[in-house]
Order: structure tokens, then sequence, then C-alpha cells
């Protein structure tokens, strides 16, 4: 059981237990729920025709700043040289669940 989503731009394969960084996005107590789903597959190969008010819960395991890239521009024989450093913030969560069609797909508790 798999779903796909999209936050921040970007799209994530998610399956409940699944632990994802994805970029800085408000939350409400420690849980974030996405309501972009994309896809939803059930079995493999075989999708979801209706996702009308399919979403998929998560909570927030950590906050934090990714590593440092160093972004040099440089053009040769005009002594120009630029560095500057980035770190993008991100949030740490991890897929609770899984609602699609009335149906509910939870992470295992181990």
């Amino acid at each position: 059981m798999y779903a796909v989503i999209k936050t921040g731009g970007k799209q994530y394969r998610v399956a409940p237990g699944d632990t994802v960084r994805i970029e800085k996005s408000a939350h409400e107590q420690g849980a974030i729920t996405f309501s972009e789903v994309l896809a939803v597959s059930s079995e493999e190969g075989k999708f979801e025709s209706d996702l009308n008010g399919a979403r998929v819960l998560a909570e927030v395991v950590q906050e934090g700043r990714g590593d440092k890239i160093l972004v040099f521009h440089y053009k040769r024989k005009k002594q120009y040289k630029k560095l500057q450093g980035h770190r993008q913030s991100f949030v740490e969560v991890k897929i609770q669940e899984i609602v699609v069609g009335g149906r509910s797909f939870k992470a295992s508790s181990k």
C-alpha cells in the first residue's frame, strides 16, 4: 500500500510507517495532513480511480536544517568570484495513515 503526495513543489512516494524529509511546512501540534494526493495503490500495478477526499496523515518527528551546500560563481579573466552558502530547512515526518474511498490503511505497530 502506498500513495504519491505532492508538497513543497515535489512529489513523494509514501507508505504507512515511512519516514520522509519534506520542505518546511506549517503543522499543528505535531500533525500534518496532506490533502494533495496524486495516486494511491493498494495492490501492485492497480491504482484507485476515485481520489476525492483522499488524504495522508503524518506526525512530525523533528525539524531542522540540512547540510550546508556551497554555491560558487566564477568568471575567468574577470577577477570575479562569489561564494555563498545555503542550508535548507526541513521537517521530518512519519506517515501514520492513508485514507482513500472510506478505507483506512494504518502503519503496523511494532
